[in-house]
This record gives structure tokens, sequence and C-alpha cells, in this order.
């Protein structure tokens, strides 16, 4: 089931289908020198955040950086409870399920995934995804006065549409600023042309 491709078809109702918002917080951004240290997902369906059914583990990894460590909080001897890198991932992979992935700057989240799911003998994730980074860019509108950007940030986004930043760079906390923006988005969307499952995997 975790590893199957995505039987979420475009003409489905995008009401219907289960999206997993996920954010990693890592050691740094090298796919093989880093370690994924937390996963924090939450899940959308019928335009609503399952508030009540969040994911969140924290991974023990021999890996530290005490520069990125600045940025997320992690410590190095943090009192959480640590899992195994190879139980914290199949208990994401239960969470996940056949869901379409939503993440921001998705690619860099899924390469860690999936090298780490390379090291512990797993195969690779096979679920759809969609980046809040490319589809935002599908709302601006087109004109040779605008210039759009490569990469929209998460902070640029949180303050386009207004998004408390409070949890800012936690998993779980970025996971849930992603999941508001997206809705944000998919509601501007609404706004020009019906919004298809096909027009956000586009």
């Amino acid at each position: 089931m975790w590893f199957n491709k995505n039987k979420n078809t475009p003409q489905k109702s995008i009401h219907e289908i289960r999206f997993v918002v996920l954010d990693t917080e890592t050691t740094g951004f090298s796919f093989y020198k880093d370690r994924i240290l937390c996963i924090g997902a939450l899940s959308i369906q019928n335009n609503s955040i399952a508030v009540r059914n969040t994911f969140e583990v924290y991974v023990n990894q021999n890996i530290y950086n005490k520069e990125t460590a600045k940025i997320h909080g992690i410590l190095k001897n943090s009192k959480k409870e640590l899992l195994e890198e190879k139980e914290a991932l199949l208990q994401f992979l239960d969470y996940l399920g056949d869901a379409i992935i939503i993440a921001h700057h998705a690619m860099f989240d899924i390469q860690m995934l999936n090298h780490a799911l390379e090291r512990q003998g797993l195969p690779e994730l096979k679920n759809e995804y969609i980046d809040t980074s490319h589809l935002y860019k599908k709302t601006l509108l087109k004109s040779n006065l605008l210039i759009k950007k490569k990469q929209y940030s998460l902070d640029e986004l949180a303050e386009k549409f207004s998004i408390s930043k409070e949890d800012r760079h936690t998993a779980l906390g970025d996971a849930y600023i992603t999941a508001i923006a997206f809705l944000k988005i998919v509601a501007l969307l609404k706004q020009k042309k019906e919004v298809t499952l096909k027009l956000l995997l586009k």
C-alpha cells in the first residue's frame, strides 16, 4: 500500500482526495551526508485541515550540525522521544498511505526521505506531489510588468496570506503554514477557473 503509484485520478473531485502536507527538519542540505531530524505532517481532505490527526516524529541520528540547529532548534541532547530512522519512516509511511504529498520546495523533502528509505532498504516514495512554491505562481497575473521569481519562500507565502509564523522552522509548524497557504492558493485559483487535480499537478 505504501509504495503503489497514487490511484487518484485527474477526474476525481479535489474535495474527495486526501492530501498529506509534510515538512522535514534536517542537519543540512546534502542528500548523502545529512540526515532527517524530524518529520512533521498533517492531512487535508474536503478543504479542511485535520488538526486532530497530525503526525510528528523526532529521529535519532549520529550526525549533528550546530549551525542548522540554530534554525530548527533541535538540540543534540534533546529530551524529546527519539525514534530510530527506520521506525520513524515506517510510521510516516503508515500515515501517508496513498495520499498526494504537498510540500514547499517539495523535491528537497521527498529526496531526503527517499535517501533515508534507501539507507533502510525500503522502496522510494511513489506518491504524486504538489509544490506550493510552484503552485503559487499559477495565481500571479501574466504581465510583462511582473517578473515571476523562480522560487518563492515559505516566509513570502506566509506574509502574502497573513499566516502566523509563530512555529516557523519546526517540521509540523512549517507543514501547517504550507497547508494554509495551499488552501489560500486553491481559493485564488477557483476565482479564475475550475480547480481539478490535473491543474494542481500540472
